[in-house]
């Protein structure tokens, strides 16, 4: 009869720290995927915008945000940032707009999961600029 009662209770431990591990894990899973590292704005060109991908499709983008070479007579190097986009109210807005000037509000995530998008800087505020 002892012998059934520690049997038990071991298993019982067990399954208690098994449990813990699990929950534990999906909490630093769900900090890592969501913990916004910065947020801000970037002002540009849309030049880009569609839903891709094989699987998972995902709204990206790309803003040319300017570049160097104000020296004239000289080719100018371009800078592109790259995007995605969660939410689809923002994403019909930004379909609207490619070739405008606009100014994107972001947040840079530590990492993203494959079907929220291919890059880590994920847009949700637009304004154009005149």
């Amino acid at each position: 009869m002892a012998e059934a009662t520690v049997k038990k209770s071991s298993w019982k431990k067990w399954l208690f720290i098994f449990l813990a591990i699990v929950i534990a894990g999906l909490g630093i899973t769900y900090l890592i995927f969501n913990y916004t590292y910065s947020e801000g704005s970037r002002a540009g060109v849309l030049i880009k915008f569609s839903k891709k991908g094989y699987v998972f499709k995902t709204y990206e983008g790309e803003l040319n945000i300017g570049g160097m070479g104000n020296i004239p007579n000289t080719a100018q190097v371009n800078s592109i940032w790259d995007f995605s986009v969660r939410d689809h109210i923002t994403a019909d807005t930004l379909m609207k707009l490619e070739g405008k000037k606009v100014s994107l509000h972001y947040r840079e995530v530590v990492k993203n999961l494959v079907w929220d998008g291919e890059t880590k800087y994920f847009v949700d505020g637009v304004r154009v600029i005149e």
